[in-house]
């Protein structure tokens, strides 16, 4: 498949993995995937379908799977992003070495994963898994027009706010958040839509 030339604009002006990603761009396309550049970063989909997404960190490069929950993991090389993630699962990189060595389980992962999107398969997304804050919750009764858009959001997108709201330490804050949120939420907006 093609290299995307976004991809290698941005690795041009990269300081950081810049030989990792390319190897693993390399294995990446062997795999058939299309390279496209979304959210800044390089972007793998087959039959228009986001299947995985290299993102740089700081201290390692990571390849994350969309749907990286639903997908064989034999040699245990994916991770949650964080505990709060529940369909997006990672693999983590710190050298060229690193690449080249998982080389045969990434190729196994993406096959699989194209797997996952041929059959349709959903990660499952229980609103029950949901832990609203009080001021959520009191503000949800209060609000018909608000408690309206809320539940009309994705599950996802309601877990998002949810947590975001949730991690403020003081009932204030949650309120503060809450409240700043509001006009996307009625929008129908997810927290990072803009």
């Amino acid at each position: 498949m093609a290299r995307n030339p976004k991809v290698d604009e941005s690795l041009r002006k990269s300081t950081r993995w810049r030989r990792e990603t390319d190897v693993l761009r390399e294995i990446l396309l062997e795999c058939g995937l299309t390279e496209e550049f979304k959210w800044r970063k390089p972007c793998y989909a087959h039959g228009g379908r986001n299947i995985c997404i290299i993102q740089p960190m700081k201290d390692f490069l990571a390849l994350m799977f969309f749907k990286g929950a639903l997908l064989k993991d034999p040699d245990g090389l994916l991770e949650r992003q964080g505990p709060n993630s529940r369909a997006g699962f990672r693999m983590r990189f710190t050298s060229v070495r690193d690449v080249a060595r998982t080389a045969r389980s990434i190729r196994a992962c993406v096959r699989d994963a194209i797997e996952v999107e041929k059959a349709g398969l959903k990660v499952e997304m229980k609103a029950t898994d949901i832990e609203y804050p009080r001021e959520l919750t009191d503000r949800l009764h209060e609000d018909p027009e608000f408690r309206a858009a809320f539940k009309g959001l994705t599950p996802g997108r309601r877990r998002i706010y949810a947590v975001h709201f949730s991690s403020a330490k003081h009932s204030k804050t949650r309120a503060a958040r809450i409240e700043r949120c509001r006009a996307k939420i009625l929008d129908g907006k997810g927290f990072h839509d803009r």
